[in-house]
C-alpha cells in the first residue's frame, strides 16, 4: 500500500473510517455501496468523498485503521501478561473476540474485489504476526515454558498460517463454527506442540481457570 494512501489525515476523517468498518465488518463489502455506507454513517456522499477517494480507497483505508489498531492493541498484551503463556492465550482471546463479530463473506470479498488492498494487509498483518510470534517463542523458551529445541522461526511461520485459516469461512463456516471455541482449541494444539512439561502444567493450571470462570 502506497504511503501517499495512508490517511485519513485529520480526526474527522480516522473517526469516519474506524465507523465504515465497523459497517463492512456487519453487512460484508461487496453489498455495501458508497450511497448505503454514507446512509449508514450518517452523512452525505459528499462528506464521505470529502475523506476518501472512492470505496476501494475506503476499504483501503479501513484495512490500515484495522492494522494500526491491531498492532497497538497487540503491544498492550505483550506489555501486561505475567507468562509467554498467558500472552498468547490473551492475544488468541482478542483474536476470537473479533472474528466472531465480522461478516462471513468479509475474506472472500476482499481477495476478489479488492485484491490490491487485501494482500497489502496481509502482507504486513503477516509481517506483524512474525515477528510477534518470535519474540513469544523466545520468552517462552525463557521462561522454561517452551521447548528448548524449538526452531522460532519455523513455528512462527505455521503460525501464521494457522491465523490464515481461521479466515477461511469454507474451512469454518460461521453457521457451524463458534470462533471463540476454535481458537481456543486452536491455542490448546498449538501450545502443548511447544510446550515443555512445566508448559503444559502451566496451560492446565490456566484452563481450568478459565473453565471455572465459565461456571460463574
Amino acid at each position: 500500500m502506497e504511503q501517499d494512501k495512508e490517511r485519513p489525515k485529520d480526526g474527522r476523517c480516522q473517526r469516519l473510517v474506524a465507523e465504515a468498518a465497523k459497517v463492512f465488518w456487519t453487512y460484508g463489502i461487496k453489498s455495501m455501496t458508497m450511497d448505503d455506507m454514507a446512509a449508514r454513517l450518517g452523512i452525505s456522499k459528499k462528506t464521505l468523498y470529502q475523506c476518501v477517494k472512492d470505496k476501494n480507497d475506503l476499504v483501503e483505508q479501513v484495512l490500515m485503521c484495522m492494522a494500526v489498531e491491531s498492532s497497538r492493541e497487540m503491544t498492550k498484551e505483550l506489555d501486561r501478561e505475567p507468562s509467554a503463556i498467558d500472552e498468547l492465550f490473551a492475544i488468541a482471546n482478542r483474536v476470537s473476540k473479533r472474528l466472531a463479530g465480522i461478516h462471513p463473506s468479509i475474506h472472500f470479498d476482499l481477495e476478489k474485489y479488492h485484491p490490491e488492498a487485501f494482500h497489502a494487509w496481509r502482507k504486513r498483518k503477516r509481517a506483524e504476526i512474525f515477528s510477534s510470534m518470535v519474540a513469544n517463542l523466545k520468552r517462552g523458551i525463557e521462561e522454561g515454558l517452551y521447548r528448548k529445541d524449538l526452531d522460532v522461526e519455523v513455528i512462527a511461520t505455521v503460525h501464521i498460517a494457522r491465523f490464515d485459516m481461521m479466515f477461511d469461512g469454507e474451512l469454518f463456516p460461521a453457521g457451524q463454527f463458534n470462533m471463540e471455541e476454535v481458537q481456543k482449541e486452536m491455542f490448546r494444539y498449538h501450545i502443548r506442540g511447544i510446550a515443555s512439561p512445566k508448559g503444559v502444567e502451566h496451560l492446565e493450571k490456566m484452563m481450568k481457570r478459565e473453565t471455572g470462570k465459565g461456571k460463574d
